[in-house]
């Protein structure tokens, strides 16, 4: 089995290649710019996994947990960006749209690393076969979504997963089985073509089935932007607009399911970095409060220092 924390060059572009394939959300981080002394050299590429994971090699100590902070961040708003990373000093003529980030350890030098965010595309399932339904499939293939069209007889659980946005266009027949079975499933969204009175009949239906109110209360209907009169194909446009608004502001997983466990930042006592709050951050807790550190380096000089300044400590 590959080692893929020690995959770098090539490699690395092949693995991301693959979890592209995959659909899964990733960083491609490149350095594009390094002055020594730094671990990282020009050209090294790494992949930053929405856990925080990181394939590949891009820098030492400092560099990395910045890197997978910045990584994440760039995940979320969906957006690339070009870090220049070094002392203070060295980030003085820092270009505008770059982001500058001090560091503190010597042995990383200054770096310039483009990072560059995979989101996979969403996952759209329309159950039915009237022309809105085919309308709204092929719009959604137009704007690069995988969608697929399923018939209501031929819907089950196995076609959805937490990621998928289902709507259901199958306009009374079968609605009930189809809303039952799609709340089984637990997708990220679920809409129902209909009217409002058409929306209190099936969560009626779902209450009496000892559906979770919570899970009934999630579901929308009806579906869409309200466009007024409209044709059949044109509400395939409603609901269609409806749901890039909803993915713009992050409500259709991937952005938000990130932002929804934020991470909490501590700055290094020693060397001043901004440092992730957990434990790869070298914690250790000191009369009460624990400290986190960007190295061992740091953590070791804050212990130190502490010694020497503690009673205990003090010679005379």
């Amino acid at each position: 089995m590959t080692n893929q924390s020690a995959i770098d060059g090539w490699d690395v572009l092949e693995h991301a290649v693959e979890l592209a394939r995959r659909d899964e959300d990733f960083v491609l981080a490149t350095v594009v710019w390094r002055q020594g002394p730094s671990s990282g050299q020009q050209g090294s590429r790494a992949i930053v996994m929405a856990s925080g994971q990181v394939l590949g090699w891009i820098g030492g100590a400092c560099a990395e947990p910045v890197l997978v902070r910045e990584a994440l961040r760039a995940l979320d708003e969906g957006q690339p960006r070009l870090l220049a990373l070094g002392t203070t000093d060295e980030l003085i003529d820092t270009p505008e749209g770059v982001t500058a980030i001090a560091i503190s350890c010597q042995s990383d030098g200054a770096l310039q690393i483009f990072i560059e965010p995979f989101v996979s595309a969403p996952q759209l399932i329309v159950v039915g076969r009237s022309p809105m339904a085919q309308t709204l499939s092929q719009l959604a293939r137009d704007l690069g979504w995988n969608a697929e069209l399923i018939e209501g007889s031929e819907f089950s659980t196995a076609a959805v997963s937490s990621r998928s946005i289902v709507v259901v266009a199958t306009q009374g027949h079968g609605d009930e089985e189809i809303i039952e079975q799609a709340v089984a499933a637990n997708p990220a969204y679920l809409g129902v073509v209909g009217s409002l009175r058409r929306g209190e009949a099936l969560r009626g239906y779902l209450q009496d089935r000892n559906i979770s109110q919570e899970l009934i209360d999630s579901i929308r209907v009806p579906v869409g932007l309200d466009l007024g009169r409209t044709s059949h194909r044109e509400v395939a446009v409603a609901v269609l607009a409806e749901l890039v608004q909803l993915r713009a502001a992050g409500e259709l997983g991937g952005r938000h399911e990130l932002a929804a466990t934020p991470t909490t930042e501590a700055i290094d006592p020693i060397c001043g970095m901004t440092v992730t709050a957990d434990d790869t951050s070298y914690p250790l807790e000191m009369d009460g409060v624990t400290h986190y550190f960007c190295c061992q380096g740091c953590r070791v000089r804050f212990e130190t220092d502490a010694e020497k300044t503690s009673p205990a400590g003090s010679t005379t």
